[in-house]
């Protein structure tokens, strides 16, 4: 069973850039769909973006466009590059796995292997 570890959050100035990371253990990513996922104090955890299999990616509306997901296999690594970083995305950031066909980027449904989490903080 896969086992993530994040790490790369820190304290970023509004417009600024930040780039994940996710670590495996515990198995390959080579057949999951890996999802990223942020929580906000006194909000639920939201899924953001996740990259089956294929490579094929989804984002939520709310990093559209300044998100990417990607993934290294040989590295057991999921990354999340952020840019133009806004205070609104100020969140504690987990990935997670799932052998499921996701067909909502938002949901959590079906995930597993949930680090710690890596907090991000984006502020003047």
């Amino acid at each position: 069973q896969l086992q993530f570890v994040e790490s790369g959050g820190r304290l970023v100035q509004p417009g600024g850039s930040l780039r994940l990371s996710c670590t495996a253990s515990g198995g390959t990513l080579n057949y999951y769909t890996i999802g990223w996922f942020r929580q906000a104090p006194g909000k639920e955890r939201e899924g953001i973006s996740y990259i089956d299999h294929s490579g094929t990616t989804d984002y939520s509306d709310s990093v559209k466009g300044r998100f990417t997901i990607s993934k290294d296999n040989a590295k057991n690594t999921a990354y999340l590059q952020m840019n133009d970083l806004r205070p609104e995305d100020t969140a504690i950031y987990y990935c997670a796995a799932t052998l499921n066909t996701v067909t909502q980027v938002s949901s959590t449904w079906g995930y597993d292997g949930w680090g710690q989490g890596t907090q991000v903080t984006v502020s003047s």
